[in-house]
């Protein structure tokens, strides 16, 4: 019976010690990981901004912006790229804002 007992608490001891390296690996393991992961999101650019709302222009720049944005418009209507109806669409929408 001596034997069979010092065979049980030696299986017992073993199994303890296993059991807590094997926790200790893994929490060692987790706390490399969380590191990692910190590390990586440290190193991750920023989202990108949103690109800055237009600013308002002075009145002259507005106004001159228009003329050119109308004349491209005119030089398409002269090429036949534009239609009468597109041409007249389109020049109501830039002279609207």
């Amino acid at each position: 019976m001596p034997g069979l007992l010092r065979g049980v608490a030696r299986t017992a001891v073993i199994a303890g010690t296993a059991t807590s390296v094997s926790n200790r690996v893994s929490r060692r393991q987790a706390g490399r990981w969380a590191r990692q992961d910190a590390e990586q999101a440290q190193a991750r650019p920023a989202p990108a901004a949103p690109p800055p709302a237009p600013t308002s222009l002075a009145p002259e720049d507005e106004m001159s912006n228009k003329i050119a944005q109308l004349k491209d418009l005119g030089d398409l209507k002269s090429q036949g790229v534009l239609s009468e109806s597109e041409f007249e669409a389109q020049k109501a929408r830039i002279l609207a804002t």
